[in-house]
């Protein structure tokens, strides 16, 4: 790579946007055809694998055949007096479709755990490589300062294993804001400058973020593709460690026919409460529900998205996403494009599959309940979507189980919420009906009314079947030695999972509502859009927790008040949702308060192995993440910092992609404003006041207005 940008003035900046970049290498991304597929058209043949038939029996018969019992126990326990009501059988119906939810999630769990029972020599590290692998970090207005130190730290461990020759870093930008922009070309060129020509680091901004993370990682493979034989794809917030890097690229190379390996992503550096609960969840109950999953799918596969390896022909030749017809929320550019990249790439004939054992493989959650429920918006409306694409001709039986479980998991939150209105309707119409004398056969009289011990050992079976999974993770925790001790000792491990069970409880009632109502507004019609996730540990301001929650804490005073009228009973039977509504504004505020997620961790409660020995990664990346914030990359403003700093500004022209013209009479009323005002200023503190965000990014994308702003207050200066 070419050294840092010489003394050339900034008035005569050079058009040569591949100067921080490889030589294209480019792989065609042919847009796939979701209603027709031609077998032979970029298939591989498979070798001879072992489909997990048993598996699968397992865990989709023993969950249909929990959800069969636990029907057949619903209508006896409604039918009682007789033949059950026409509510009743919807009752019986929801109970179903909710119920064989977890279900499934219990039996995948049971598998997981036998698997886990079996404990296999870690694989070595391999000593040598013949391919390349470009390791690839999207990123849409980031905390630069983080971003960086993780690809810094990253790099130096892969660096460390004597492989590093093998794997290029791409940092490829498709931030919107200009002060993220600019801080990004800072921290890069200054990582850059330390590392030397030879550092195999490039940074690359779109101009346009087009279908987003899908249109990034599409274009990176549209014009440097050819010059890899994978790509290892992260989020702004993975970590992985030196030797999981090179494990992923040597698991490609001996396996010719994996299109996609996945890792399991640990959750760590997670201090807020809300944080900690899904961390601790993740690393207790996690491995259990990715060790079944894996099970069953065998080499069919799924794709979350970050944390894996793709081959790079395989997803050039497989995943150009076509645009839905229609419009948002179920038209237009695939949203969770991740599943659909998977599928696409297993009906090609490639395998996709995880390896959940693989250690060093790390991510960050955000920090609380309002965080965790903005995400989980747009994950509603991308699993909701692939009812558009779980048709797609060609597809694998178990990619298409996958499409389901993505949509069954928003579903179920809307259907439990019908349930719960169902039984209260019934209880009320318990209540309030005469008995009917005459309906049955016979002289007794007939009261629409519940068989209670039924329900009552109904309801252990539901929550058994629900909690199954977390004491499944927590028994195998309290038998790896090294887990139990790290976590505080067994007692300690058992308190951790019974706070984690009553704070997820008191949670789950809010967090059904939200997810219900994310629903109903995408069956609605409303689109959620694409915001930036906030990683920090910054808790949310009370006025817009109270906002966000009111009616949240309305809905569960007058469930509460409605419940206590009809039937003491009720209020009893309900209590638990009641409690967690009405408590959601102060629930909702503790999830994102550090000093309670400190408090616990202080007592080595909802504590993890990775925080009481933290892996060298994220200790490596800390550092220099605190370091990177002293220099103060997240903090300048855009203009100011290209002002100040004349060779910043001609790296940055340099950068700029080579322009295409517009059209004759097409107007840019951005460019337009942008250059009336930065020509009218004359000093960088007017350009500040004057410029909006959109006519500043319009002024970054045009040498010549970076070049005015780079003279103003030059007689002063």
């Amino acid at each position: 790579m070419p050294p840092a940008p010489d003394a050339v003035s900034v008035r005569e900046p050079r058009p040569d946007g591949g100067r921080h970049l490889p030589p294209e290498a480019p792989l065609p991304m042919p847009v796939q055809d979701l209603a027709r597929w031609d077998p032979g058209l970029g298939h591989r043949p498979e070798r001879r694998v072992r489909t997990p038939w048993p598996e699968r029996v397992l865990v989709f018969g023993g969950a249909l055949a929990l959800t069969a019992y636990g029907g057949w126990q619903m209508v006896e326990t409604v039918s009682v007096s007789g033949s059950p009501t026409a509510l009743q059988l919807v009752l019986v119906i929801l109970f179903c479709l909710t119920f064989s939810w977890i279900a499934l999630a219990f039996t995948s769990a049971v598998l997981g755990f036998a698997t886990l029972l079996r404990r296999p020599r870690p694989a070595p590290i391999p000593s040598a490589l013949r391919t390349r692998t470009a390791i690839l970090m999207p990123v849409y207005n980031e905390a630069t300062a983080r971003t960086f130190a993780g690809i810094e730290a990253m790099r130096e461990a892969v660096e460390a294993t004597g492989l590093g020759d093998h794997f290029d870093w791409f940092v490829l930008s498709d931030s919107t804001q200009p002060d993220a922009w600019i801080a990004e070309e800072r921290a890069y060129l200054d990582l850059r400058g330390r590392l030397g020509p030879d550092a195999r680091l490039y940074y690359r901004h779109r101009p346009k973020n087009h279908h987003r993370k899908a249109g990034n990682i599409g274009d990176f493979v549209a014009r440097w593709g050819g010059r890899y034989d994978h790509m290892l794809v992260l989020d702004a917030d993975s970590l992985m460690s030196g030797s999981a890097v090179v494990a992923l690229a040597a698991a490609m190379e001996a396996d010719p026919d994996a299109g996609i390996i996945q890792t399991l992503p640990l959750i760590i550096n997670r201090n807020t409460l809300f944080a900690r609960l899904q961390q601790f969840a993740a690393r207790i109950y996690g491995p259990v529900i990715a060790a079944g999953l894996a099970a069953w799918s065998g080499r069919d596969g799924n794709y979350w998205g970050h944390n894996a390896i793709i081959r790079t022909r395989a997803f050039a030749d497989s995943c150009g996403l076509p645009d839905l017809r229609g419009k948002p929320p179920f038209g237009g550019h695939i949203l969770s494009h991740d599943f659909v990249e998977a599928a696409l790439i297993r009906r090609a004939g490639w395998a996709v599959y995880m390896l959940h054992r693989l250690p060093g493989s790390y991510e960050e959650s955000p920090p609380s309940l309002i965080d965790v429920a903005v995400r989980d918006r747009r994950w509603a409306q991308g699993n909701l979507q692939h009812a558009r694409v779980i048709g797609a001709a060609g597809l694998h039986p178990a990619t298409r189980q996958h499409f389901a479980t993505g949509i069954a998991g928003y579903l179920a939150s809307p259907l439990w919420l019908l349930q719960l209105v169902v039984g209260i309707l019934l209880v009320l119409q318990t209540a309030t009906e005469r008995p009917d004398y005459f309906g049955g056969a016979g002289f007794s009289p007939v009261f629409p009314r519940f068989d209670p011990v039924r329900a009552l050992q109904l309801f252990g079976l539901t929550m058994a079947v629900l909690l199954a999974p977390k004491f499944l993770g927590l028994i195998l925790a309290l038998l790896d030695g090294p887990v139990r001790r790290a976590c505080g000792g067994a007692g300690r491990l058992v308190v951790s999972s019974l706070v984690e069970i009553l704070l997820s409880a008191l949670v789950a009632p809010v967090a059904m509502v939200i997810q219900s109502g994310s629903v109903i507004s995408i069956l609605l019609g409303r689109d959620t859009g694409w915001n930036p996730q906030r990683r920090d540990d910054g808790s949310i301001p009370l006025p817009d927790i109270v906002l966000r929650h009111r009616w949240h804490t309305l809905l569960g005073l007058v469930a509460g008040v409605a419940a206590f009228a009809i039937a003491t009973s009720l209020f009893l039977w309900m209590s638990p949702t009641i409690l967690g509504l009405v408590l959601a504004i102060p629930i909702s505020w503790a999830s994102g308060q550090l000093g309670l997620g400190l408090a616990l961790k202080r007592r080595l409660l909802l504590a993890t192995p990775e925080e009481a020995a933290p892996p060298e990664i994220a200790v490596r990346a800390a550092a220099l993440a605190a370091r990177n914030a002293t220099r103060g990359f997240d903090d300048a403003d855009s203009l100011v910092a290209l002002h100040a700093d004349p060779d910043l500004a001609l790296a940055h022209s340099r950068m700029l992609p080579v322009g295409h013209r517009r059209p004759r009479g097409a107007i840019d009323p951005d460019h337009t404003l942008a250059t009336a005002k930065i020509c009218e200023a004359e000093t960088v503190a007017e350009a500040q006041a004057w410029l909006s965000p959109k006519e500043r990014m319009a002024l970054l994308h045009d040498r010549a207005l970076i070049d005015r702003l780079v003279r103003l207050d030059e007689a002063r200066r």
